[in-house]
Parts: C-alpha cells; sequence; structure tokens
C-alpha cells in the first residue's frame, strides 16, 4: 500500500501531470477525449500520451475506447484511496489538521439552499437550469447562474423555449460568475457546471466548500440549419436538464450527509443524455 501511495504521489508532483489529473477530476464522472486534453491544456499529443500512460500505471486514472477515440476518466476509488492513506494514516484523521475532511459527514442545515449554475455564456443552458429548479424546487432553494465569459445577451432561442414553457424571463440576465466571488454574495452550497468548457476552466475556489457537480451537455446554441431544427436543439437541452433537476430535487437533502449528497450529484451527471429526452 505505502509503496503504490508513494508511486502515485510522486506522478502527482510532476505540473503538468497533475494539471491532466485536475482536469479529469473537474470533468468527474465524465470521460474526456484525449484531444480536447490536450487542446484545453496546450499539451502536445505524444507529451500528453507519456503524461496519460504514468497516470494509468498509477491507477489513478483509467482508459476507455469509443470508437478511434480514447477516453480518460479518473479512478474515483483509487484517488480515495490515496486521500484516505493521507488523512486516516499519515495524520490519523486528526480534525484538527485535518480539516475540512472532518466535515464529510454533517448533514446538511433545514434552510433554503443556495445553488448556483455555470456555463460559458451564460445565455442557454445555465439559464435553462436557474429557471428549471426556481420552478421545481419548491421554494427549498435560492437559483442564479452566471458564465465563465458571458455574452451581452440571452439567447432568442432560449427565451423562446422558457417563455414556451411558462417561466418568467423577466428576472433573468447574462452575468459574470465573479459576481458570486465577490464580497458580499452568498455563499453557495451547489456549484454545478453544465458545460464541458466551463468544467475545464479553473474556477474560484467558492467560500463554504458547496458541493459541486459537472451535468455538461452539448451546447445548442451552437446548432445550424432551419430555425426549426435549432429550435429543436434547446428543446432536447431544456428536457435533458429537466430530468436531472427532477432527480435533483427529489433528493432529501436536508437529511443526507455531505458524501452521501455528492455520490448523488455524481450519479446524477452520470445519466444518459439519451435517457432524459
Amino acid at each position: 500500500m505505502t509503496e503504490q501511495i508513494t508511486d502515485q504521489l510522486a506522478i502527482l508532483g510532476h505540473p503538468q501531470r497533475i494539471s491532466v489529473f485536475r482536469m479529469l477530476m473537474r470533468r468527474f464522472p465524465d470521460t474526456v477525449p484525449a484531444g480536447e486534453l490536450a487542446t484545453e491544456l496546450d499539451i502536445k499529443a505524444s507529451t500528453l500520451s507519456n503524461y496519460l500512460n504514468a497516470l494509468q500505471r498509477s491507477g489513478l486514472v483509467t482508459q476507455e475506447r469509443s470508437g478511434t477515440s480514447l477516453l480518460y476518466s479518473v479512478d474515483m476509488k483509487n484517488v480515495q484511496h490515496m486521500l484516505d492513506f493521507l488523512v486516516l494514516d499519515c495524520c490519523r484523521g486528526r480534525p484538527d489538521i485535518c480539516m475540512p475532511f472532518s466535515q464529510g459527514n454533517d448533514t446538511m442545515t433545514d434552510r433554503k439552499f443556495n445553488v448556483l449554475f455555470l456555463c460559458v455564456g451564460n445565455s442557454a443552458r445555465s439559464i435553462f437550469a436557474e429557471s428549471l429548479l426556481r420552478e421545481l424546487g419548491n421554494d427549498r432553494f435560492n437559483v442564479y447562474s452566471a458564465g465563465t465569459q458571458p455574452t451581452s445577451a440571452l439567447n432568442p432561442f432560449a427565451v423562446q423555449v422558457l417563455k414556451d414553457k411558462g417561466h418568467d424571463t423577466s428576472v433573468l440576465r447574462s452575468k459574470h460568475m465573479s459576481e458570486f466571488a465577490a464580497a458580499g454574495a452568498p455563499e453557495m452550497d451547489f456549484v454545478f457546471t453544465v458545460c464541458n468548457q466551463a468544467a475545464n476552466e479553473e474556477c474560484p475556489a467558492w467560500e463554504g466548500q458547496p458541493i459541486s457537480g459537472h451535468w455538461g451537455m452539448v451546447d445548442p446554441v451552437k446548432a445550424t440549419g432551419t430555425d426549426a431544427e435549432k429550435s429543436l436543439a434547446f428543446q432536447n437541452a431544456y428536457g435533458a436538464l429537466k430530468r436531472r433537476i427532477e432527480a435533483f430535487t427529489s433528493l432529501p437533502v436536508e437529511s443526507l450527509d455531505r458524501i452521501a449528497l455528492q455520490t448523488a450529484v455524481d450519479d446524477i451527471g452520470r445519466t444518459s443524455l439519451e435517457d432524459t429526452k
């Protein structure tokens, strides 16, 4: 066990290998194509291959093939073993030196929970999620959305879908995520990324250690074709998010501890988008 852990730590000690590992952690539970990792991290394909092979040999990353693409993901079971060794064995699980890990079994308090949805433009997917949770949450949540690179206006196809579904769009606007990292901003309990690019980007360390989830999906803004075909892409995105948010609102948030909640949020992220239509 000790030899395996020291090998894993040595591999993560390389600045670019740990950058690959960090991105895969941010995208968990997704699998990520090697080409996307190379592009986002600006690493040559041959160099990235060496880094991924080392992470695989250590047991921290797994590989699967889809057609001609190689897809990578974090092996969370082995990552947890590594962290358990550091926290429970090396420092004997002492809460005074192992915080915030000692908070892992705390349940959420009985109050309204603050939820933030992030995407890049904050013009469609995160706006859908904000509107849906506001409607389906039965007044249990304060809901917000933002973008890492927000547009100047909401996408008109997205606005039309929301109006057709009976949502109040007057309360919506496109905004930068920095609004929620500033002094005086509400402290988030949950932060969800609903696009891959937002998950790939370096985001602020949110105050209060919110539970995070990645619910990535295709960007309907990039749909091409006739207006009817574009509208269908937005309808599909809305339907996929609705299923995920219905699953989220069915969770007994008040009674689950943080570990159970994080697991449930990750499970929702694993839901096939084909199953949500």
